[in-house]
């Protein structure tokens, strides 16, 4: 796999106490990954070894093929800072032209970028504005140019749509897309999961420090594991037979006509239908629901915790 991003036994320590406990990630060059994890997960942690701020106890990572912290590796990145402070007294356009410099970005192509990159975010008509006078989801779109001014080949954010209304979720979707369109790799992190799930090609999902799950979103998400059925004539023995096949059923009130089903494989969808029908029930509907990226982030965070069987 040519990554992008690459960790084996990643870890950092406070302390005496484990941040991130060994982290072992390949994000694949020019796809939209999304990390997630609950508060305390360790995902700002890792964001900051794979920048260089901080430096890991063991493990090794690379970026862009080169190892955490390489000058030229940091040169071809983008980043946007859940938190962050901008120079509010600039303009919108003086601050993408300060960063643009400290991209190694010539006079000429700041000129040239600088509108263009404004009017993706945008804010083209605020380009004169200062930013002590934007909006919490302006500065959220600003903060957003000046991680993809440089053209890079990488653009890690942090929490990018939390100011914004959904108008603006969708800008910044369409942007992380168009970034992909043209190579960039994304790297998402979201307490959004539906945005993720809307966005991103392949996710983990950190826990307690170590990637608990991680993989396309295709192949987490392709099991439908709730049923939902409508029946007509539900006697006892079907009933019976469906009890031994799903995990848990929830049925409603006499005559029963409709119920859920959670199995654990999609055989058992078959065999339920097979149950229900053998046992002299008529069939209306099988509609299977698959997982969203919410029930599995619930799921695997919850198998997680301590006592979970």
């Amino acid at each position: 796999m040519n990554s992008a991003i690459e960790t084996e036994g990643l870890g950092k320590d406070y302390r005496g106490l484990s941040a991130v406990t060994a982290l072992d990630l390949q994000i694949p060059r020019g796809e939209v990954f999304g990390l997630l994890g609950p508060n305390g997960a360790g995902k700002t942690t890792t964001i900051m070894m794979l920048l260089g701020n901080i430096r890991p106890t063991r493990g090794r990572a690379s970026l862009l093929g080169r190892p955490i912290g390489d000058v030229a590796a940091r040169r071809r990145v983008g980043f946007l800072p859940e938190k962050f402070q901008f120079h509010d007294f600039l303009s919108a356009t003086e601050f993408l032209h300060l960063h643009g410099k400290l991209a190694g970005m010539s006079a000429a192509e700041r000129d040239k970028e600088v509108p263009l990159v404004l009017a993706r975010v945008g804010l083209a008509d605020r380009a004169s504005d200062r930013i002590r006078g934007f909006s919490k989801g302006m500065q959220q779109r600003i903060g957003l140019a000046q991680a993809i001014l440089h053209a890079p080949d990488l653009v890690i954010l942090d929490e990018p749509t939390s100011a914004l209304d959904p108008l603006g979720r969708r800008d910044v979707r369409d942007i992380i897309l168009d970034m992909k369109g043209r190579g960039c790799t994304v790297v998402l992190n979201s307490h959004l999961l539906s945005e993720i799930e809307l966005t991103c090609d392949r996710v983990a999902i950190i826990t307690k420090g170590e990637v608990a799950l991680q993989g396309t979103m295709d192949s987490l998400l392709s099991f439908s594991s709730t049923v939902e059925i409508e029946v007509r004539g539900l006697n006892d023995a079907a009933l019976a037979a469906v009890r031994q096949i799903a995990a848990k059923i929830k049925v409603g009130r006499v005559p029963i006509t409709r119920f859920t089903a959670w199995v654990n494989t999609e055989e058992d969808i078959g065999a339920l239908a097979s149950a229900l029908v053998e046992n002299g029930v008529t069939l209306l509907a099988l509609i299977p629901r698959r997982e969203t990226l919410e029930d599995l982030f619930v799921r695997t965070v919850e198998s997680s915790q301590p006592g979970s069987a």
